[in-house]
């Protein structure tokens, strides 16, 4: 099962309003199974980004329940979400808070994306805040090999196909 981790990347970057060059860290979140793995598909990453000398300056695991990532959006905000819950052993009601992200344009927007991804759950729950994160940008984890589109398909039986395979 994958993990998040939040990567934090230091490199020269061109200063949009003076031209010239400056030096920035930025945050970007990406799943991986390890820290060696997300420190190799950061470093992936950033080639690709930059183009430039960068270093990693940290890398540590994020807990994150949920992400709601948009088209639309350009921020990324981090939002507390608490849920009503009963304790099987005391039968009283508890409160149970996550951390969850939404990319959106500005907190209602943010807020809004929470409450439209949460209306599958079974639970009353409330977000409780929300704050832009740090984070640039998301990296999800993808199949390494997807299935060509125009792969022929087999028109043997299937018993016939796992003989073959066998021999």
């Amino acid at each position: 099962m994958e993990s998040l981790f939040e990567c934090r990347v230091r490199y020269s970057k061109t200063d949009e309003q003076s031209g010239g060059e400056k030096r920035v860290t930025e945050t970007y979140l990406l799943d991986a199974l390890t820290y060696t793995e997300a420190e190799a598909r950061i470093t992936e990453q950033m080639h690709e980004l930059t183009g430039n000398e960068f270093a990693i300056a940290g890398i540590r695991k994020a807990k994150y329940a949920e992400i709601f990532p948009s088209d639309d959006g350009d921020r990324w905000f981090k939002a507390r979400v608490t849920f009503l819950c009963i304790d099987e052993n005391s039968g009283k009601e508890k409160k149970v808070s996550q951390s969850v992200l939404a990319l959106a344009n500005d907190v209602k927007d943010a807020v809004d994306r929470i409450v439209e991804g949460m209306n599958g759950s079974t639970a009353d729950f409330a977000v409780t805040a929300v704050a832009e994160s740090p984070i640039m940008d998301y990296f999800p984890l993808f199949e390494k090999d997807p299935v060509p589109e125009d792969r022929e398909i087999s028109r043997r039986p299937a018993d016939e196909v796992a003989a073959k395979e066998q021999e």
